[in-house]
């Protein structure tokens, strides 16, 4: 048997009692952290810090990355809308009519800025330099990016393009956005593409830091992150239906806009890494 396409109809839901449910990406969304803290832990232990700095450092990315990434979609995505209702940017809720929706949209650039705000105060204030903090960051963060778009693809979102390649996903979940069945058609399943992207990423930067006995130069691992998650997240763009109607009129859509300062900035720090002698906690 040739197989021509994947036919993708996964319910969102693993727990689903109508006011009240559970969902696979919340789930993996979790399951990101939790990794990334056992990581994170190994990785203090090698270096002589205690686990009480490393729950400080989980709470101030735990707040970043979810208020970053909200604000994120809310000022990126759609901001003619959330400016109207600023109480539904913080509240996971809708008030028109009132329901709990929980947070429906979060943007991975603005968790990125969100993360390196958090840590900027966490570095100032337990005296750490910031691009060390930022290092051991980049490794767990790839892995939990690769956890959201599987997150994304349990919710059947962030897909592509049509494709006639023999992995295309047949997301059948569009029916219930008006698409009768029979013209559902095959698309890139890029939520894939950048989850494989990012776990790569993971083991790259993993390799890096235990390559050096992780001793790494200030900003070899953030830089290396940035570069890499970006590009790849900017040329995945091409070939993903664009996520809100305002992009349709863009040359470049508003994820891959948002990729070149991380890009530009992931260079500028490994120039600035490759000038540096030695890792200094």
């Amino acid at each position: 048997m040739i197989l021509n396409y994947i036919t993708w109809d996964v319910k969102p839901q693993i727990i689903d009692f109508g006011s009240f449910e559970i969902r696979w990406y919340s789930v993996l969304f979790a399951a990101g952290f939790v990794l990334g803290y056992v990581i994170l832990s190994r990785i203090f232990k090698k270096e002589g810090l205690s686990i009480e700095i490393l729950d400080k450092f989980t709470i101030y990315v735990v707040v970043g990355t979810i208020v970053g990434a909200r604000l994120g979609h809310c000022l990126f995505y759609e901001p003619e809308y959330y400016l109207q209702n600023p109480l539904e940017m913080i509240l996971p809720v809708k008030f028109d009519p009132f329901r709990i929706t929980g947070f429906q949209g979060l943007a991975s650039h603005g968790g990125a800025i969100g993360i390196m705000l958090a840590l900027y105060f966490f570095a100032r204030k337990y005296k750490k330099h910031y691009l060390w903090v930022l290092d051991r960051m980049a490794i767990v963060t790839a892995l939990g990016g690769a956890f959201i778009r599987l997150g994304n693809l349990m919710n059947s979102e962030i897909y592509g393009e049509q494709t006639s390649l023999p992995w295309g996903f047949k997301f059948m979940r569009e029916r219930f956005y008006g698409v009768p069945a029979e013209e559902i058609v095959p698309k890139h399943p890029t939520q894939l593409y950048e989850a494989i992207s990012y776990l790569i990423v993971f083991f790259l930067l993993r390799y890096l830091y235990y390559k050096n006995d992780g001793k790494v130069k200030h900003g070899l691992l953030i830089g290396t992150f940035m570069i890499t998650v970006f590009t790849a997240r900017f040329f995945i763009e091409f070939i993903k239906e664009n996520q809100v109607a305002f992009e349709s009129g863009m040359i470049l859509n508003m994820g891959q806009w948002l990729s070149i300062p991380f890009v530009l900035s992931g260079l500028f720090i490994l120039y600035y890494s490759s000038r540096q002698k030695t890792d200094m906690a």
